[in-house]
């Protein structure tokens, strides 16, 4: 165990969390023990249960600070084309996916039907959701619910393939990308006055 620090609360729990997410993304679920984050963090096992009560409630943090910076990354302004505002989250999402595979496999597979996590999942989904409506051009009143609609399930549809792509690389990421891109494009068209990308993939 590394000397200990005294550090303030907040600090500390950030750097268990920080050390949380590193083991997390080097090793698969089952295989992080507490006592090796609190080890690495330089604290005792109490101290670390006093600021997450179990492995679950630990990850948990973890993935939420994730799905907090990849929303903060994710830049969606009317400025760029729809195009652009695509391909720029798509690669900020698959930069996160590819760098901790461990974590995003562990949500989607281990711990798949954890409640915390799934609310994590929904919620993130949901503000991204929320951020395409209000930036996609060429809708009336009357599309928007349907279009809302078609984004909640390309957000899921999206979700399912990078896991599968994740665990067998079936494809390259560029080829990925293009696909998921290409898909949204392709369901919302038949529902905006205007294509929305008409230099964009078909």
């Amino acid at each position: 165990m590394s000397p200990r620090q005294r550090l303030a609360p907040a600090d500390r729990r950030a750097q268990l969390l920080a050390v949380g997410a590193r083991l997390f993304a080097a090793h698969p679920y089952a295989d992080v023990l507490m006592e090796q984050v609190a080890e690495e963090a330089g604290v005792s096992r109490a101290l670390l249960y006093r600021h997450f009560p179990s492995k679950n409630a630990l990850f948990a943090a973890v993935y939420q600070q994730a799905a907090d910076r990849l929303l903060a990354e994710t830049r969606l302004a009317p400025a760029d084309s729809l195009v652009e505002q695509l391909v720029q989250g798509m690669d900020v999402h698959l930069d996160y996916f590819v760098a901790n595979r461990n974590a995003v496999l562990a949500a989607n597979q281990a711990l798949a039907g954890d409640p915390v996590i799934q609310t994590i999942m929904t919620n993130e989904l949901d503000a991204l959701r929320a951020r395409l409506l209000a930036v996609l051009p060429f809708m009336d009143a009357g599309a928007r619910e349907a279009v809302s609609g078609v984004l909640k399930g390309w957000l899921v549809f999206v979700r399912i393939l990078c896991v599968d792509w994740l665990a067998h690389e079936t494809c390259t990421r560029e080829q990925l990308r293009d696909v998921c891109v290409g898909a949204v494009l392709g369901a919302l068209r038949p529902l905006l006055t205007e294509d929305p990308a008409p230099d964009g993939p078909r």
